[in-house]
């Protein structure tokens, strides 16, 4: 396995810290897609696509929470064109790129560790990818989606394999559905970054 891109390695040791975060993505915006799916071989935003389409029907109402440039939304749309898809992220810059590809209804700033600016049970499916890693949102951030999510509702995240026990997702999401707040639909290992051998925790959940 070749050593992991500079990119990658930069971004998962943010620590957490917001505005490095922000400063980090809003200057890496532009180049996003590029260096993602073609130097990378980034694949999150195509595994939860085809994970998540399946379950939703019509013109859904669909979340992609951490949306980044739109890579997600843009396979769902490729899968379903009637979908009506929100996007929320921290940076603007993310955003920015985001709203050129015309697949959103709606794109909004906001942070996947605070309180999200939506009401109780306002999806019919939340979508999730390449958030949940080393450095960025933890298992908490899950709450919030379960909140949102109408009953019922698919929730598809990715989980970098590197932070799904050290951070804790694997007990956090057991407990989740031992309180009676979500059903785990699947659980299971999925290619994350393809050109350098990296894997993830593609989770399915259903709100309760």
């Amino acid at each position: 396995m070749s050593p992991e891109n500079p990119l990658l390695v930069r971004a998962i040791s943010l620590g957490g810290d917001k505005r490095k975060i922000t400063e980090f993505y809003d200057e890496w915006a532009k180049a996003y897609d590029h260096d993602m799916t073609d130097t990378i071989g980034y694949v999150g935003h195509v595994v939860t696509a085809e994970a998540l389409a399946p379950l939703v029907s019509g013109d859904a109402e669909i979340l992609d929470a951490g949306c980044g440039t739109g890579l997600v939304a843009v396979e769902l749309k490729n899968r379903n064109a009637a979908l009506r898809i929100d996007g929320i992220d921290l940076t603007q810059g993310m955003l920015d790129e985001a709203a050129k590809t015309g697949a959103y209804r709606q794109l909004v700033p906001g942070d996947l560790t605070a309180t999200l600016p939506f009401p109780d049970n306002s999806y019919d499916g939340i979508v999730s990818a390449g958030v949940y890693t080393n450095g960025h949102v933890g298992p908490e951030g899950i709450e919030e989606l379960v909140r949102i999510a109408k009953p019922g509702a698919p929730i598809v995240l990715t989980v970098r394999d590197t932070a799904w026990e050290a951070d804790g997702f694997d007990v956090h999401i057991r407990d989740l559905e031992t309180a009676g707040r979500i059903r785990v639909r699947e659980i299971r290992h999925s290619p994350y970054h393809a050109n350098e051998d990296i894997f993830c925790h593609l989770c399915t959940l259903e709100a309760v």
